[in-house]
């Protein structure tokens, strides 16, 4: 029955939603995160991904992927499972110092009634007239990277394309840009990545039908036009060590980042008017490269308590992992909606190597 009722208010709300133009959060989606092992270290692995999910976190670590073919997928449900979130995403190599990926993301809301036709022309109450549509946003993220000629130095590059529907009443169409760079020196790591570094523009058309537009106008509801969404750019930094213990049967991997946003004020732990920054760090233990336990910090901000006292809060991540061979199955609990109020979800992430026979 919840499920009912929350699906029924967003399909009322969702028409003064069309007429707005958000030029700093829109394509939300696109920052949830993906894969259990960076989201257990608060996403702090700017400077160290070097799997199939850098084609999310940063384009250039794509260059470490260990196998000729890497795979990954993962899944999690939003709001007790009216929502659902998708990603899966494929790197290959395409020689000794290139590889290339394929990113796909979908965060959607299915089967949410429409019950504008509700009642009839005659004023009546007709059930048989609600239909369900879906809300759903797509991305899919064609990337390149490569290793030059100065030793430890990865560059890379995404191409976005971003679509986003609702129902068969609107959808937009945009497109993107990301770069990265990792280098790495002797046990020490870097990375940044620019992201939407063009900014990311997406197209709104909608088709109303006068049925539906006459709702809208008696009912006190904008009529949407079609408009462009901005997705403003960001860039991310990051700088992390290896550590080795016991003759390298244990390992630790230790990363700070820091996401700089030059959208205005922000409720980041560092704030201006010309940039925000939002630090995190993350943590990993690794024993024989097989067992790992990660931690993360991320989400600082600066709030009051009840008392309006100025107080610093801040959201752990835990996390571990297994590997197998080429086979990663990696856990983390997390905050993915990043409220205080918001729970904990239990993600889980399948990854696997493919490694071609070389011929004799």
């Amino acid at each position: 029955m919840k499920r009912i009722i929350l699906a029924a208010a967003l399909s009322i709300t969702i028409a003064p939603v069309f007429g707005q133009i958000a030029p700093v959060y829109s394509n939300d989606f696109m920052d949830i995160g993906v894969g259990a092992r960076a989201l257990g270290m608060a996403n702090s692995v700017t400077a160290s991904v070097n799997d199939v999910t850098a084609g999310y976190w940063n384009p250039a670590g794509l260059t470490g992927v260990p196998g000729n073919i890497e795979i990954s997928l993962m899944h999690d449900d939003f709001f007790a499972g009216i929502g659902a979130y998708d990603y899966a995403a494929l790197a290959a190599r395409i020689d000794s110092v290139s590889n290339f990926g394929v990113t796909f993301l979908r965060f959607g809301v299915d089967n949410i009634p429409n019950t504008t036709q509700l009642i009839d022309a005659n004023g009546n109450v007709n059930y048989n007239n609600i239909t369900s549509f879906s809300v759903a946003d797509y991305a899919f993220l064609f990337s390149y990277a490569r290793k030059f000629g100065i030793p430890g130095l990865s560059l890379g590059a995404n191409v976005k394309v971003i679509h986003s529907i609702v129902g068969s009443f609107a959808s937009s169409w945009g497109f993107g840009f990301d770069v990265g760079g990792q280098y790495q020196y002797k046990d020490w790591q870097f990375g940044a990545v620019g992201r939407d570094v063009t900014s990311t523009f997406n197209a709104w058309s909608y088709t109303l039908d006068q049925a539906t537009e006459q709702i809208f106008q008696e009912t006190g509801n904008i009529i949407p036009t079609n408009g462009l969404e901005i997705t403003l750019p960001r860039l991310l930094l990051g700088a992390g060590r290896n550590f080795h213990f016991f003759k390298n049967k244990v390992s630790l991997l230790a990363e700070v980042d820091a996401d700089l946003t030059f959208d205005g004020l922000r409720n980041t732990l560092i704030t201006s008017n010309t940039v925000s920054v939002d630090p995190h760090c993350g943590f990993e233990v690794g024993y024989r490269n097989i067992v790992f336990l990660r931690m993360g910090l991320g989400n600082i901000q600066q709030t009051t308590d009840p008392t309006g006292q100025p107080v610093t809060t801040f959201q752990p991540d835990f996390g571990v992992g297994l590997k197998i061979k080429s086979f990663y199955l990696d856990y983390t609990l997390t905050n993915l909606g990043g409220a205080a109020v918001a729970p904990y979800s239990n993600i889980f992430s399948l990854k696997f190597d493919i490694y071609r026979k070389e011929k004799k």
